[in-house]
């Protein structure tokens, strides 16, 4: 084993007050301050934490180092913060500011050994601890009326560097035209979308799907939450584990889906069942027009377990659905602007994540001092906040720490990165539309999007929700069971769909027992082998139980509501 010691440079006297007290929000002017320090942002993750996450994890040096654990991990952070730099320009910054300090400068293998020595275990620590909800409740665009609204997505555009440690892990992307150049990480999070802070994440190879790695972030949703997420999302079994979880969602289903219809709700909504779950499915058409006088249309199909068309009207839920797109706003800071979309630094797994753990702790701290800010200030939405000025406002204090900073000025609410987010607050945010394609900025390929939205960004000076009307069967007459069936019978729109037709034909006599040929004679239809086939895959379904060979009722779930009894609700 090697010891941890090895690389360990001894530390003159006239230093190790400095290094063991590293606090760079020390009170005293005259304090002497060591590179262990991230500008303004220490105070958001003080020295006290970090030397508790260190002794947790065990990486705490044994004796007096040049270089100790806390002053590696404010140092792998500062990276983050200047992506372009090398590690010794990194290591420049942090010692720019305290004058008179007179710490030596290390070799570049020191530092890597430092990177080394803690791994990334303390810096998924730390980030655990950081994440979760920012903003109060009653901060404006946090909360759709008692749940505070999150998201999942994920980001596959974490480019890592094409090493043969990091193909091994990760292997390589196979696109239209041949392999990727980089190797890239997936990168999964829950956002809350009022403020753009993240409530946890994890990350690994593509090869694994979105929903897979979004279980694993399942744990950290409650039921004080209302998830949103897009049709990536809306499988059976992923919807059912976050109703588990007591939370609500409003999630966007796939075209594809057609899901039978329990009962009919007054706004034109209806209820259905998605692998045992009751949700409400809203069908509505988006017509947006833009400031050029070009007219978009997009159908959107949403699922939610929010029932009640009183309390939720459909149209609300069809433009919350739109705050989902926070999200995407998350993953631009992260990968572009505090990255400028550069390849991670890293030539293997544990690097790369440390790096990423260190970035996410980066981002989340500034989210904190950009909500701190803003909620300062009554009323303000968090979407006003720049988070371009408050990055380049920390990088900046990085390197004026200690020489500009008065006393007490770190107790305030709103130090300088605060006040410098409020100085600069955006004005309100303008709907607008764009088409959605790859920012490349030089490529031989033609753009052959199919996308009708315009390539730049237009104004949206109106925006209409149309809801479609729920497919729908004729009433059911009350005089006698043989008209209900001829009523059904003759109901030969494809619209409607045959399920729906065979649901309704046997909630007229729910505790009826019908063989397939029974109901395919009483629907008109001919080719009774193929209907017994569908009965078959309805009853897999849990729209049909199946109570003896060829035999088969409605199923429990369907039997409590007909197809019409929520027309009056």
């Amino acid at each position: 084993m090697i010891d941890q010691d090895l690389f360990a440079e001894e530390v003159p006297l006239a230093h190790q007050s400095a290094i063991a007290r590293p606090d760079c929000l020390a009170r005293d002017r005259d304090s002497v301050l060591a590179p262990g320090h991230l500008g303004e942002l220490t105070r958001y993750l003080p020295v006290e934490l970090v030397d508790a996450v260190l002794e947790e994890n065990r990486v705490v040096e044994h004796r007096r180092r040049l270089l100790p654990s806390r002053v590696g991990v404010y140092f792998v952070l500062a990276m983050s913060l200047f992506p372009a730099l090398g590690y010794l320009r990194v290591w420049d910054k942090l010692t720019a500011g305290p004058a008179g300090l007179g710490v030596a400068r290390p070799s570049e293998k020191a530092l890597r050994c430092l990177r080394r020595r803690m791994g990334p275990a303390p810096f998924k620590a730390l980030f655990e601890v950081v994440a979760g909800p920012l903003a109060q409740p009653t901060t404006p665009g946090v909360c759709y009326r008692r749940w505070r609204t999150v998201a999942f997505d994920g980001c596959a555009s974490v480019k890592v560097p094409d090493s043969e440690r990091n193909r091994t892990w990760l292997g390589r992307i196979q696109t239209q035209w041949g392999l990727a150049g980089y190797p890239v990480l997936r990168l999964m999070t829950l956002c809350e979308t009022g403020t753009r802070g993240l409530l946890g994440a994890v990350f690994g190879p593509t090869a694994e799907y979105e929903t897979a790695y979004a279980r694993r972030l399942l744990p950290l949703v409650n039921a004080d939450m209302l998830v949103l997420a897009d049709r990536g999302f809306d499988g059976d079994a992923f919807l059912s584990d976050i109703a588990a979880t007591g939370a609500q969602f409003v999630i966007r289903v796939g075209a594809h889906r057609r899901p039978a219809v329990l009962a009919l709700l007054t706004d034109g909504s209806y209820l259905t069942r998605l692998g045992g779950l009751k949700v409400r499915v809203i069908d509505a058409m988006i017509t947006m027009t833009a400031d050029n006088g070009q007219v978009l249309r997009e159908r959107y199909r949403i699922a939610t377990t929010l029932l009640d068309p009183r309390s939720d009207p459909a149209e609300t839920l069809v433009r919350l659905y739109h705050e989902r797109w926070e999200i995407e706003s998350a993953y631009y800071a992260l990968r572009h602007t505090l990255q400028n979309g550069r390849v991670l630094r890293s030539q293997d797994r544990t690097g790369l994540e440390q790096e990423l753990w260190a970035q996410l702790i980066v981002y989340q701290l500034l989210r904190t001092a950009m909500v701190d800010a803003v909620e300062s200030r009554p009323g303000t939405d968090p979407d006003r906040a720049s988070f371009t000025i408050a990055l380049e406002t920390a990088r900046d204090q990085i390197v004026l720490v200690g020489t500009t900073t008065g006393e007490g000025a770190h107790d305030a609410l709103v130090a300088t990165i605060g006040l410098a987010v409020l100085g600069g607050l955006l004005p309100a945010r303008r709907p607008r539309t764009s088409a959605r394609s790859a920012k490349i900025g030089r490529t031989r390929y033609a753009h052959g999007s199919a996308d009708p939205r315009p390539r730049q960004p237009k104004t949206i000076t109106s925006l209409a929700v149309t809801l479609r009307p729920a497919p729908r069967t004729p009433p059911l007459p009350s005089d006698g069971h043989e008209n209900q069936r001829k009523a059904v019978a003759g109901s030969g729109s494809t619209r409607t769909g045959l399920r729906n037709r065979v649901l309704q034909l046997m909630a007229a006599e729910p505790e009826r027992s019908w063989r397939p040929r029974e109901a395919s004679t009483a629907l008109g239809i001919q080719n009774h082998a193929s209907f017994a086939s569908q009965m078959t895959m309805w009853a897999n379904e849990g729209l049909l139980k199946k109570i003896a060979y060829g035999t088969y009722t409605l199923a429990d779930a369907w039997k409590q509501t007909t197809l019409t009894s929520m027309d009056s609700a």
